[in-house]
C-alpha cells in the first residue's frame, strides 16, 4: 500500500531543492536539454505531488487541518521550532498557485532564456526560490514561516541581479534585498513579542491561546496592536505596499520569467498570505485592520496614479501589480 502524500508532505518542497542542488553543482558543463530536463521534472513532479496532496485533504480529511512534526529544529528550554508543515484551504491555495504557475514559467524560460550564458545558474536559482516559496507556504510555525520568507528575499536577490554585469540589474538586487531586510527586521520583532506574550510561535497552539483574549479597541496599542503593526511592516516590505514599495519596479531588471515568477504570482502574495495566515491576532486589533486597510487603499491608488504615466510597459506592469496587492489588503 502506497504512503499517502500528506505523511511526506515534506517531497514537495524537497524536489524544486534538489533540482536546484543537481544544477548549481553539476550543471555548468551539461548542454541545456539536461538542464532543462533536471529543472523541469524537480518542478513538474513537486506540481504531482501538490495535487495528490490536496486530493488527499479534500476528499480523505474532508478539508480538516492536516499538520505534521517530522523533527525537531530548535529546542532551547521551553522553545521549540520543528520542521512541521500543515495543510489548510489557505495552504491549498497557495500551494497550487506556486507549483502550477512555476512550473509554466520554467517551461517559458526553456525558451526565454536558451541563448543566455549561465543557464543552468538561472535554472538553479528559480528551482532554490520554488523550494522556500513552498516552506514559506506549508510551514505550521512561524519560524519555520521566516526560514522561506528570507529564502525567497535571497532567491529574489539573485534572480534580480542575474546580468550581474549590468550596473542597473545589480543595483535592482541589492535595492531589493536591502529594502526587504527593513521589512523583516519588524517582522522578527514581532515574532519575538508573539514568543514574549503566548511562549510559542506554533500556529496552531499560539491562535487558540490568542483567540480567548479580549479585543483592542481602536487607539489601544496593546500586544495585539503592535505585533500585528510589526508584522505588517514585514508584509509591506515582501508585497511592495507605502512606503516599501519603491524596490518591485527596478526588479524589473531581471530576466522576463523572473518578472512574472516573482512579481505577478508568488512571492509578492506572501505578505498578503501572511496577514491572512495571522487573521486570528489581527482580529483582535481595530487598530491594526484600519492600519491594514488605510495602506491598502493608499498603495491601490498611488500606485496606480504612477503607473498611468509610465512609457516602460514592464515598469507599467510593475505599479499595477503594487496597486492590486493594495487592493488584495484592503479586502
Amino acid at each position: 500500500m502506497s504512503t499517502p502524500i500528506l505523511d511526506i508532505l515534506w517531497i514537495i518542497p524537497l524536489l524544486p531543492l534538489l533540482g536546484a542542488a543537481i544544477n548549481g553543482l553539476f550543471g555548468k558543463t551539461w548542454p541545456n536539454k539536461i538542464v532543462n530536463t533536471v529543472a523541469l521534472s524537480a518542478t513538474g513532479l513537486s506540481f504531482v505531488a501538490a495535487l495528490e496532496a490536496v486530493r488527499e485533504f479534500l476528499y480523505v480529511r474532508n478539508g480538516e487541518l492536516f499538520r505534521k512534526e517530522f523533527f525537531d529544529w530548535i529546542v532551547a528550554g521551553s522553545f521549540r521550532a520543528g520542521f512541521d508543515l500543515q495543510m489548510d484551504q489557505l495552504t491549498v491555495v497557495m500551494v497550487l498557485v506556486v507549483t502550477g504557475v512555476g512550473f509554466l514559467i520554467h517551461i517559458y524560460s526553456t525558451g526565454y532564456m536558451s541563448h543566455e550564458g549561465s543557464y543552468y545558474r538561472f535554472f538553479s536559482y528559480l528551482n532554490l526560490f520554488m523550494f522556500f516559496m513552498l516552506i514559506l507556504v506549508l510551514a505550521a510555525n512561524y519560524v519555520l514561516l521566516f526560514v522561506g520568507w528570507e529564502g525567497v528575499g535571497l532567491a529574489s536577490y539573485l534572480l534580480i541581479g542575474f546580468y550581474f554585469l549590468k550596473k542597473s540589474a545589480s543595483d535592482a538586487g541589492k535595492k531589493a534585498f536591502i529594502v526587504n531586510r527593513i521589512g523583516d527586521f519588524g517582522f522578527m520583532l514581532g515574532m519575538f513579542l508573539l514568543f514574549k506574550t503566548f511562549g510559542t510561535l506554533d500556529f496552531t497552539q499560539l491562535f487558540a491561546k490568542a483567540a480567548p483574549w479580549s479585543h483592542e479597541s481602536w487607539g489601544v496599542f496593546g500586544t495585539f496592536t503592535v505585533a500585528c503593526l510589526l508584522l505588517f511592516t514585514g508584509a509591506c516590505g515582501k508585497s511592495a505596499q507605502l512606503p516599501l514599495y519603491v524596490w518591485l519596479p527596478d526588479a524589473m531588471e531581471g530576466p522576463t520569467p523572473v518578472s512574472a515568477l516573482i512579481h505577478a504570482a508568488t512571492m509578492v502574495t506572501a505578505g498578503v498570505y501572511v496577514v491572512a495566515r495571522s487573521h486570528v491576532l489581527f482580529t483582535h486589533s481595530e487598530t491594526a485592520m484600519v492600519v491594514v486597510a488605510i495602506v491598502g487603499c493608499a498603495t491601490a491608488f498611488f500606485a496606480a496614479t504612477i503607473g498611468l504615466v509610465q512609457t516602460d510597459i514592464k515598469k507599467v506592469l510593475a505599479y499595477s501589480t503594487v496597486s492590486q496587492l493594495g487592493y488584495m489588503f484592503r479586502l
